[in-house]
C-alpha cells in the first residue's frame, strides 16, 4: 500500500525533491558575498534607482559604496543604459521585499532560477514520457554551475533564461493540448463523411480554435526580449519549431494538404507575434516614458525634423535611444580579461571569474583562505553535452528525429547566433540561457542509453548502470565545485585543485 501510494504521488515527490535541491543550491548563503560581484554594479544599482526614482539615474562615487549602504551618489540625471528594463525591474522586486541588501538584490534571481529548474523537470517529463527522466533533468539543472552562479547573482541572464524556458514550456503545453483536438477533429470528419480511419482528409484539415497557450508563449518569449535582445533568437527558433510540430501533427492526422494547412494556420500566429512582441516591448519601457528625467527622453523635442518624423515625439526619442544602444553593442570590442570566443563555449573554455578575494579572518584550516565565484559550467555536463550534440544532429539529419531536434534547438538558438560576433567582448556566462536545453539534451541521451530503441523502451541493464553512474558522478563533482560556485571560504590550494585548465585561472 505504501509503495502504491508513493507511485501515485511520484510526480509530486519528484517536483518537491527537485525544488528542494535547486533552492538549496541557490538560496543557501545567498547574502554572501556582501559586496557587488561582477556586473551587479550595473544591475543592482539600476534596480535600486528604478525603485526609488522611477527611472535609472546616473551613479557616481565608488562602485562598492552602494553595498556599504551609501546611496548618496545616485543623481537625478538619467543614466545611459544598454539593456531593457524587465530584468532590473525584477531585481527591484527583491529590493522592495528585503531592502537594498545582498539577499534583497539577489532574491528574484534565486527564485526564478529555482522555478526554471522545476519547469525543465516537467518539460522533460512530458517530452520523454517519464517522471523518472523528468526528475533526472531537474536534478542535473539544479547542480549545473552556470545556472547556479547566475541564479545567485543580480545579473540579467537568469531572467532571460527563465522567460525563454517558460515560453518553450508553454509551447510544449500548447502542442499537448492541440494535438489531441486535431486528431479527434480529423477522426470526427471521417466519421461524418463515412470514411474509414486511413482515408486522407482533403483540403487543409480541421480548425481547432484559438491557441491560447501559444499566445501565452508569445508573451513569455516577448518578455525575454524585454530582458536582453538575445531573447529574439530563442523566440524565432521556438515559434518555427511550433510550426514544425503542427506540420507533423497534421500529417499524423491524415490531412492531405498538410503543408498548406500548416502554413495557413501559421499566419494567425505570425500576426499575433508581430503584434504582441512590439506591444509588450514598448510597455516594458513604461518607467522611461513616465519619467521626464530619463536618458534621452526629450531627444525628439531637442532635434525637430530628425529621426522617424511621423512617430510621436516620445516614440521617436525611444527609437533614437535604441539606435544608440545598437551602436554600442555592435562596437563593444574593448579587451577584457574574461572575454571568450563563442566557438569554445560548449567546452566552457574560458569561464568568467565573478569574485575572488583573500579572507584572512576565515577559519578554513589553512594558512591562506580565499573566497571565489567562477561562472563555470559543470564540466561533466558540458563536455558530455558537446558529444551528445553531435549525436543528436546526426539523428536529425539521418533519421529526421523530431524529438532530437526539439531537445537540441534551444542550445543551438543560444549559441549559433553569437558566432558571427566572436570579435566582440562577450563572455561564457551567456551560456546560462543554453544550460536548461543542454540538460534536456543530455537527459534525452541518457534515456536512449538506458532504454535503447532496439529494446522497445525496455531497460538495458548495462545502459542503466552507465546512466546511473554518470548522474552519480555529476552529483559528486557538483559537491566538489559548489564552493567556487557559491563563494565559500576555502584553502587556496583547494581552489587551485579546481583550476583544471590554464584558461580557467
Amino acid at each position: 500500500m505504501i509503495l502504491e501510494t508513493a507511485w501515485r504521488w511520484r510526480v509530486t515527490l519528484m517536483a518537491l525533491g527537485v525544488t528542494a535541491l535547486a533552492a538549496m543550491m541557490r538560496f543557501g548563503g545567498l547574502g554572501h558575498p556582501t559586496r557587488l560581484v561582477f556586473d551587479e554594479v550595473f544591475y543592482a544599482r539600476g534596480a535600486y534607482s528604478l525603485v526609488t526614482l522611477g527611472y535609472e539615474g546616473d551613479w557616481g562615487g565608488d562602485n562598492q559604496d552602494f553595498a556599504d549602504g551609501d546611496y548618496s551618489h545616485l543623481s537625478s540625471e538619467g543614466d545611459y543604459v544598454v539593456h531593457p528594463h524587465v530584468g532590473k525591474l525584477l531585481i527591484g522586486v527583491g529590493i522592495q521585499l528585503f531592502g537594498p541588501t545582498p539577499f534583497g538584490w539577489r532574491f528574484m534571481a534565486a527564485l526564478l532560477g529555482t522555478a526554471t529548474v522545476v519547469i525543465i523537470a516537467f518539460v522533460a517529463r512530458h517530452l520523454l514520457r517519464s517522471t523518472l527522466w523528468g526528475g533526472v533533468a531537474g536534478v542535473l539543472l539544479a547542480v549545473e554551475g552556470e545556472h547556479v552562479v547566475l541564479s545567485r547573482s543580480a545579473l540579467l541572464d537568469v531572467f532571460l533564461t527563465f522567460f525563454v524556458v517558460a515560453g518553450f514550456a508553454l509551447l510544449v503545453v500548447d502542442r499537448a493540448r492541440h494535438r489531441p483536438r486535431l486528431l479527434a477533429a480529423a477522426d470526427a470528419a471521417r466519421v461524418t463523411e463515412g470514411w474509414g480511419p486511413g482515408v486522407l482528409l482533403p483540403g487543409l484539415g480541421p480548425r481547432t480554435g484559438i491557441r491560447w497557450w501559444r499566445l501565452a508563449a508569445i508573451v513569455a518569449l516577448s518578455l525575454s526580449v524585454c530582458v536582453k535582445w538575445s531573447g529574439l533568437w530563442f523566440m524565432a527558433a521556438f515559434l518555427v519549431l511550433s510550426v514544425v510540430w503542427d506540420a507533423a501533427d497534421r500529417r499524423a492526422a491524415g490531412v492531405e494538404r498538410w503543408i498548406a494547412g500548416t502554413a495557413a494556420r501559421a499566419v494567425p500566429a505570425f500576426v499575433a507575434t508581430i503584434t504582441i512582441l512590439p506591444a509588450v516591448y514598448v510597455a516594458s519601457w513604461l518607467p522611461w516614458f513616465r519619467s521626464e528625467e530619463s536618458y534621452g527622453r526629450h531627444w525628439a523635442e531637442d532635434h525637430p525634423g530628425e529621426g522617424i518624423t511621423w512617430l510621436p515625439d516620445s516614440l521617436r526619442s525611444l527609437v533614437h535611444y535604441h539606435e544608440q544602444m545598437w551602436s554600442f553593442h555592435r562596437g563593444l570590442d574593448s579587451p577584457h580579461n574574461y572575454e571568450s570566443s563563442p566557438y569554445l563555449w560548449p567546452l566552457q573554455w574560458r569561464p568568467t571569474a565573478f569574485w575572488f578575494e583573500d579572507v584572512p579572518d576565515a577559519d578554513c584550516g589553512a594558512e591562506r583562505c580565499v573566497s571565489a565565484i567562477h561562472a563555470l559550467g559543470h564540466p561533466l555536463l558540458w563536455w558530455a553535452g558537446a558529444l551528445v550534440l553531435v549525436y543528436a544532429l546526426w539523428r536529425v539529419v539521418r533519421h529526421r528525429d523530431l524529438l532530437a531536434a526539439t531537445v537540441t534547438l534551444g542550445l543551438l538558438a543560444g549559441w549559433l547566433p553569437w558566432l558571427p560576433y566572436a570579435h566582440r567582448t562577450i563572455f561564457t556566462f551567456y551560456t546560462v540561457a543554453m544550460a536548461p536545453f543542454l540538460v534536456l539534451m543530455v537527459t534525452w541521451a541518457l534515456q536512449r542509453l538506458a532504454q535503447p530503441e532496439r529494446l522497445g523502451g525496455r531497460w538495458s541493464r548495462r545502459g542503466a548502470l552507465l546512466a546511473g553512474a554518470y548522474v552519480a558522478a555529476v552529483l559528486i563533482l557538483a559537491g566538489f565545485f559548489t564552493p567556487i560556485w557559491t563563494g565559500q571560504p576555502i584553502p587556496f590550494h583547494y581552489w587551485q585543485l579546481h583550476m583544471w585548465l590554464p584558461s580557467w585561472v
